[in-house]
C-alpha cells in the first residue's frame, strides 16, 4: 500500500489522488493513477470537466470526463506491455467505483486490497456474486 499512496502523488485530478497496483506473485505488474488520457490536458492544467449523473436509487453524483480512474489505467498499463492480470491482486488506495469493479472481474482480478472506503454500498451486490475479495488494508497513517 506504500507504494500505492507513492503512485497516487503522480495523479493529476484535482479531485482525488487515487493510485493502483497490480501484482502477482510478490512482483508488480502494472500501475495507475487517475488523469487524462496520454498527451490530452490534464484537470490541473485546464480543469475539470464535470458532469452530474442519477444512480438508480436516485442519488447525484458527480464525475469528470476528463479522468480515467487509476484501476483502468493500470489495466491499461499491463495490456499495453503484455502483462497478464489474471489471478492478480490490485493495491488500491481507494475502494473502485462500482465501473471498475465490474472491469476489475471480467480481467480475472481475485482480491483488491484498499484503504480508504468508498462507496461501498454500491458494491455489495456484485461482490456478492463474484468470486472477487475485497479487503481494507489499515496503515499507519502519514
Amino acid at each position: 500500500m506504500t507504494i500505492t499512496r507513492q503512485v497516487a502523488e503522480r495523479s493529476t485530478c484535482n479531485r482525488a489522488k487515487v493510485g493502483a497496483v497490480i501484482v502477482r506473485d510478490k512482483s508488480i505488474l502494472a500501475t495507475g493513477y487517475n488523469g487524462a488520457p496520454a498527451g490530452m490536458p490534464h484537470c490541473t492544467e485546464v480543469g475539470c470537466l464535470i458532469y452530474e449523473s442519477k444512480t438508480p436509487n436516485g442519488d447525484t453524483e458527480e464525475n469528470c470526463f476528463r479522468t480515467i480512474h487509476a484501476e483502468i489505467n493500470a489495466i491499461a498499463q499491463a495490456a499495453k506491455n503484455g502483462s497478464t492480470i489474471k489471478e492478480a491482486a490490485i493495491y488500491i488506495t481507494h475502494t473502485p467505483c462500482i465501473h471498475c469493479l465490474k472491469v476489475l472481474v471480467n480481467t480475472g482480478i481475485r482480491n483488491i486490497y484498499y484503504e480508504i472506503p468508498y462507496k461501498l454500498h454500491t458494491l455489495e451486490e456484485i461482490l456478492r456474486a463474484t468470486k472477487v475479495h475485497l479487503e481494507k488494508v489499515e496503515l499507519p497513517q502519514k
